[in-house]
């Protein structure tokens, strides 16, 4: 079995700042984890950043290590993508991903609060193992590539054009993560 979260490390350890609390626009609070790939004769990973209120998957990488530099260059993509202001929240597992010193640097920088769940607790961060869920059964286990290349190639499609142009979420309505933004924001405008 392939472990993708190791929390038994020296960084600190943040409290669950989510639990309970309601979101009502995007870009309050993100939800990150990262998960496994087969490939034909290794396994290489994918970091995703999602935003907890549209659901869209802002940011992403995929390497073929667990190196921080994963899941850093999956934060620089969604920051890169969205307006992001202090006090968003950035809610992760405990994993050394996640804790270490660059990552937590860099959410400071932009002025985001960390949270983080219960080591042994993925309940604590269910939309973001809900979403890897996702991705593992509509997409990854769904085909067999051939590279890291071919994997990039197709999961970026799934994440853009699939799940966030089409896959319809009941707690949004029905609509996919990136019809749900824009109605959000058309709504601003009248």
């Amino acid at each position: 079995m392939v472990h993708t979260t190791d929390s038994r490390h020296r960084y600190r350890r943040y409290p669950n700042l989510v639990a309970g609390v309601h979101f009502d626009a995007p870009d309050l609070c993100w939800v990150a984890d990262l998960t496994y790939i087969r490939l034909k004769g290794e396994f290489v990973y994918l970091a995703c950043v999602l935003d907890i209120w549209t659901r869209q998957c802002v940011g992403w990488h995929r390497g073929r290590g667990l190196e921080s530099s994963l899941t850093l260059q999956a934060l620089e993509m969604a920051l890169q993508r969205r307006d992001v202001k202090p006090g968003l929240i950035h809610h992760s597992d405990q994993g050394v991903q996640y804790a270490n010193t660059t990552y937590v640097n860099r959410l400071h920088e932009v002025g985001a609060r960390i949270s983080m769940a219960a080591v042994g607790n993925p309940y604590q961060n269910a939309h973001a193992e809900s979403f890897m869920k996702t991705i593992k059964t509509k997409e990854i286990l769904m085909n067999e590539y051939d590279s890291l290349e071919d994997a990039r190639a197709n999961i970026e499609h799934f994440l853009m054009t699939v799940y966030n142009g089409k896959r319809l979420h009941s707690a949004l309505g029905y609509r996919p993560p990136d019809e749900f933004e824009l109605m959000y924001y058309q709504q601003l405008l009248t």
